[in-house]
């Protein structure tokens, strides 16, 4: 069953998200299709500003897909001196793409 991911996340800058895409991608800069992350089963990725922080929505293949990904972006987030936040995680009724 596909999920949503939602990281809301106070006091992250966007340099910071910039530098953890980065890394994800394996130095080639921002993510910019599914085939960018480190693991299969991401459907869509979406970053944002909050008028206090950063806001990512990922939706994935499957929990499992995402706990992998998981594995790889929590210790880069880590480094980087990112707030930790635990991601809210809903079952998904209806994905839609182009």
């Amino acid at each position: 069953m596909a999920i949503a991911a939602v990281f809301d996340v106070p006091g992250m800058t966007q340099a910071q998200y910039e530098q953890s895409a980065d890394r994800v991608t394996g130095g080639k800069g921002a993510v910019t299709k599914a085939s960018d992350w480190p693991v299969p089963g991401l459907i869509s990725h979406t970053s944002m500003p909050t008028p206090g922080g950063w806001l990512v929505v990922d939706v994935w293949e499957s929990e499992e897909a995402f706990q992998r990904f998981g594995e790889i972006i929590v210790p880069i987030l880590h480094e980087l001196g990112a707030p930790h936040v635990e991601p809210k995680i809903y079952p998904v009724h209806t994905v839609v793409t182009r």
